[in-house]
Parts: C-alpha cells; sequence; structure tokens
C-alpha cells in the first residue's frame, strides 16, 4: 500500500536522497491514513544525522538538536525531521538519559510506542512499512505496547495517558497485557508534567468515545493518581431520582455534551459539575440525601482541578463560572428586572453554555424523563431583553470612569463600587440610564460614602 505524497515533501525527500540518505514519513500522519482520517501533523524521521540536515539546507532551527531534531524550511513550510535514535535508560519515567544515533528505521521503530504508532512512509515513494503487526492491530481496534509494554510505560509515563487518550480517539480497545502494564505502572505518571497530563487528558474528554478513555484510567488507577475527585465519585450513590451513582451520572453528562457536539468547556463542566456532592452529602428525610451548596463546592473543586493542571486562566474562569451556575431554576414569575439580572450575572457570551450544561445534566439522570420546557422559556424572556438593547453590563452605561473623574470622583475601589451601584440602578430601570441621571446619582453615593 501506497500514501499519496505532496510534491513539496517529495522535493524535501528528493534532497534526502540526492545526498545519500533516506527520509520517512512515520507516526499519526500515517495510521490516520490507514484510517481514511485527516492529519496534516507531519513527523519525520531520517538516517541523517542533525549536522547533515543542517548541511543540506539553508535555512533551519535547531528544534531539539540534541535528541536529533531539526526544523527545516524548505519552500514555504516547515517540516521537523528527527535522526534515527536509540535511547538509553529512562531514570525519570520521562525523558532517556541519553540518545545515540543509528541507521535503522528498524531499531528506530521498536522504540515507539504503540503498534498503530510504528507505521513508516518511505519517501518519496510513499510505499508504507508495517514491521509490528500495527495494520492487524488497526483492523481490530487494538491499542498494543511494542514489545514489553512494561518497558515502554518505564521509559515514558506519559505513554499510558496517550493510551488512554487513543482508547477515546479512535473508539480502540487497550491490548489486556498493555492494560494490565499501565497497572503496574500507574504510579509513576507523578514523574509527569502537570502540562502534558493536561494535554492528553483534555484531548481524551474531547474525543471520539470519552467514556471509554476515562473508564481506562479508572481500572488501571490513573484516575486516582491525576483525578482523585472524580475517583471519589465511582461507587457514590446520590439517591432520590437518580438511580445512577455520582460517575455514572458525570461521565453520562459528558458523553450528552459529545452527542450534541458541545463546545470543550460544556464538556469539562459537564464532567466535573457534580463532584461537590462527595464532600456536601448529608442524611435527609427517609432514604433522601441533601447536597446542600453541592455547586459552590463542585466549582471550588473544578478550580482546583484545573490550578493543579495548569490549565489556562480563561479555560478555568470559564468552565468554573458555568459549574457555580448551573443550579439556576427560573419560573413564569420572573420580572423583566429578573431576567436581565441573570443575563448580567452569567455574560451573553456564556448563556448557551450554561442551557448547553443544563440539557448535559437533565439528559444523564437515568430514569428521569427531561424536558427543556423550563430553558426554552428562559431563552425567550432573554432573547425578548436582548432585543430591547438595554444596559446588561458595565459597558452599556451612558457613563464611565472617564466621566466619573472629570466630576471629581477618584480612580480606584470606590469608582468601581459607586459604578456597579449605577449598572444595577438601571438593570432594575433601564429608565434612568442616561449621562444626567447617572452624573448625579455617581455625586450622591460618592457623597454618602463620605460621610
Amino acid at each position: 500500500m501506497r500514501m499519496k505524497i505532496d510534491q513539496g515533501i517529495k522535493a524535501l525527500a528528493s534532497i534526502f536522497r540526492e545526498n545519500g540518505f533516506s527520509l520517512y514519513l512515520v507516526g499519526g500522519a500515517v495510521r490516520d491514513f490507514l484510517l481514511k482520517k485527516e492529519n496534516n501533523d507531519y513527523d519525520f524521521t531520517t538516517d541523517a544525522e542533525p549536522k547533515d540536515i543542517k548541511a543540506m539546507f539553508h535555512r533551519t532551527i535547531d528544534t531539539g538538536i540534541k535528541h536529533g531534531t531539526v526544523t527545516v524550511l524548505f519552500k514555504g513550510a516547515q517540516y521537523e525531521i528527527t535522526t534515527f535514535r536509540a535511547e538509553s535508560d529512562y531514570h525519570d519515567s520521562r525523558h532517556p538519559d541519553s540518545v545515540r544515533f543509528i541507521k535503522s528505521l528498524d531499531e528506530d521503530l521498536a522504540r515507539r510506542d504503540f503498534t498503530i504508532n510504528a507505521f513508516a512512509s518511505s519517501l518519496p515513494e510513499g510505499k508504507i512499512i508495517d514491521l509490528h503487526d500495527g495494520m492487524k492491530d488497526l483492523k481490530h481496534h487494538i491499542i498494543r505496547a511494542i514489545g514489553n509494554p512494561d518497558e515502554r510505560f518505564h521509559e515514558d509515563a506519559l505513554r499510558m495517558m496517550r493510551a488512554c487518550r487513543f482508547s477515546s480517539q479512535l473508539d480502540f480497545t487497550i491490548e489486556e497485557k498493555t492494560l494490565e502494564a499501565i497497572k503496574n505502572n500507574s504510579h509513576s505518571i507523578i514523574h509527569v508534567s502537570a502540562e502534558r497530563i493536561k494535554e492528553e487528558l483534555w484531548r481524551l474528554i474531547n474525543g471520539q468515545n470519552p467514556v471509554k478513555g476515562l473508564e481506562a484510567m479508572r481500572v488501571t488507577g490513573l484516575m486516582d493518581e491525576i483525578l482523585p475527585e472524580l475517583s471519589a465519585a465511582v461507587g457514590f450513590e446520590q439517591g432520590g431520582m437518580h438511580r445512577e451513582t455520582l460517575y455514572e451520572h458525570l461521565l453520562l453528562a459528558l458523553d450528552s455534551a459529545r452527542k450534541h457536539g458541545y463546545p470543550m468547556e460544556v464538556k469539562l463542566a459537564s464532567l466535573f459539575h457534580d463532584i461537590g456532592k462527595v464532600p456536601t452529602r448529608e442524611k435527609g428525610d427517609g432514604r433522601e440525601y441533601t447536597f446542600y451548596r453541592h455547586d459552590t463546592v463542585s466549582a471550588e473543586m473544578t478550580d482546583k482541578i484545573f490550578r493543579r493542571l495548569k490549565t489556562s486562566n480563561e479555560e478555568r474562569e470559564r468552565t468554573v463560572h458555568l459549574i457555580r451556575n448551573h443550579m439556576f431554576a427560573y419560573t413564569p414569575d420572573w420580572s423583566d428586572s429578573a431576567v436581565r439580572r441573570f443575563i448580567n450575572r452569567i455574560g451573553v457570551d456564556e448563556i448557551n453554555n450554561l442551557f448547553y450544561l443544563r440539557i448535559c445534566d437533565g439528559e444523564s439522570t437515568v430514569g428521569h424523563s427531561f424536558s427543556p420546557a423550563m430553558i426554552l422559556a428562559l431563552s425567550e424572556r432573554i432573547n425578548a431583553e436582548l432585543d430591547k438593547n438595554n444596559a446588561l453590563s458595565m459597558k452599556d452605561l451612558r457613563i464611565n470612569g472617564k466621566r466619573l473623574t472629570e466630576i471629581g470622583i477618584k480612580p480606584g475601589p470606590e469608582m468601581g463600587r459607586i459604578l456597579q451601584n449605577l449598572l444595577d440602578e438601571v438593570i432594575d430601570d433601564p429608565s434612568r440610564n442616561t449621562e444626567e441621571y447617572l452624573e448625579k446619582e455617581a455625586l450622591r453615593i460618592s457623597q454618602s460614602q463620605e460621610r
């Protein structure tokens, strides 16, 4: 079988061949070609050493030259090329103590993680090379470590998370010996940086079958090491209308978000939205439980998880915001000002995501028939308010900090409090959103605070 190779890569390969070297496309790009999936993330390997690559091309970048990787800038494109290599011991379960450049493609492919990632495609002709029965595992949807799985995971502990991620991303099953080796080595995931774990975990959550990936983490012990808060939900009874355990509920909510194609922050919020039920559960009447403030506690716990995984501030804040507000309860007797306060508290850009989260929450309650009627009714009220173009946030006020400074109010916390008071008034009564009224009211509030 042959891959179709574009002209730019053919031209690149021809230079290697003219200089007596070979060039191969390896890894995920070849795998995804065989799976008929799109993948433009190309990795190349060669028998040419870094010094040889730098001599062949005018423009190169020493991307990871210590480990044999050079980026070649050629005909308007960038190509990351790594020399065939063998690796020494991995005393930190993540990085080789040293690398040795070799001339054997066979030996280079043998050091890779899984059979389905150990394909190579010779360039420029595109002939596919499969030395580890990767085709067979692709056909049977199997993730299998190359050689001795304990050795592969001892070399690089992140490979255990990659196995779970591929299980989700490709909807493949982890082979028995590979799964057992992850169980035996799960504790060594502590040697991997939080950033790398987060990257694999997020790709798992955003995969084709995230429940399968998370279940692989659970049965191998990786979940205990990475997400103990989620492990605590396993077997945790909720009672009431919930026939499912808390862990089952959270996975069903995530799968609902996947089925609907909701944004990543909704998937994340779905997975963590009720983790605060574990520490807040108390015995209620009869066989019932109460979970007072579980939404707030879930938000606080998620904030800690995201900080531990070193997510971006924006991603953490948006997800936590959704979780903190997911228990809203709309009734038809809400006043228009109550609807405007809701819009202000949630933010126009996050309202749909909050509704999506509520849908996932409702759909993941086993035996309970979920109706979106409440959400639809509130959505209509919100759209009616948005159509009126009333002030809903600070930027909508007919006065700003610059004007307050001009009339004698000093910048600082006092000004912030005044602006918030003005916004609260305008949300209650939109007719007050005039520069004249707001100036007078700002001065009145300022004078009253000075007394």
